[in-house]
């Protein structure tokens, strides 16, 4: 099954709805346990990547994170493509229902063209290492003015096997009330679409701008690699 034909298996109507309730919702499997390994074993060997994060030094969390210098391997660039245009329809009903005046065009390919043209060229997929009592800050991936308003992780390694704890955390500021946290424990493989900075929530004047921050919690025990797609690039 192509990476296309994967994406597409997903009920998309159902994880636009969950999203929208939710601000994230799983997706089906995205990825083999080979190619899920394969992407992992990358991490040592630096020539695939732009840039390494330590978290702690920039108090970020704890654990690592390396930037994917292009050309992207085949399994990163073939689901970011086929993953914007499913993402779109949400994006932009969005767009529409606060008011954000925001266009994205019908490809990532016009996208970034876009990005670039405004300064935003560094590429911002990001593989992910955090070894036991590794974690990650709340937080948004904002790298410019040019903002895609979702984003997806995917799990490349085993619950309960290769790690444990590490779970996807979304923490939402509903208007005028306390804030709401999700706790999603990604299965292997498989991906969880997200928001990346604000989402519409209904209230008694129409809609309002909820703002949403992720990171993980502790990982307990093991290894946990991550692969994060972000649909816009970075100054």
């Amino acid at each position: 099954m192509t990476f296309t034909e994967r994406v597409a298996s997903a009920d998309w109507a159902a994880v636009a709805e969950e999203v929208d309730e939710y601000g994230c919702a799983l997706l089906p499997r995205l990825l083999t346990t080979e190619e899920a390994a394969g992407l992992a074993s990358l991490y040592d060997e630096p020539e695939h990547f732009r840039n390494t994060i330590n978290m702690r030094r920039h108090r970020f969390g704890e654990g690592e994170y390396r930037y994917f210098a292009s050309p992207f391997p085949e399994a990163v660039e073939q689901l970011r493509q086929a993953l914007y245009p499913r993402l779109l329809p949400i994006a932009r009903d969005w767009n529409e229902k606060l008011g954000w005046g925001l266009r994205w065009p019908d490809t990532l390919d016009e996208w970034l063209a876009e990005c670039h043209e405004a300064g935003q060229s560094r590429p911002t997929p990001i593989l992910l290492r955090y070894d036991a009592g590794g974690w990650n800050a709340l937080h948004r991936d904002l790298f410019g003015d040019k903002v895609f308003p979702l984003q997806v992780v995917i799990n490349l390694s085993e619950p309960g096997v290769d790690h444990t704890g590490g779970e996807f955390l979304l923490v939402e500021q509903r208007p005028r009330a306390q804030s709401r946290g999700t706790s999603t424990l990604i299965p292997h493989g498989h991906g969880l679409v997200f928001t990346t900075r604000d989402r519409p929530v209904r209230s008694a004047r129409g809609w309002s701008a909820s703002p949403v921050r992720h990171g993980v919690s502790a990982v307990r025990s093991g290894r946990r690699h991550t692969l994060g797609l972000v649909f816009h690039d970075a100054a």
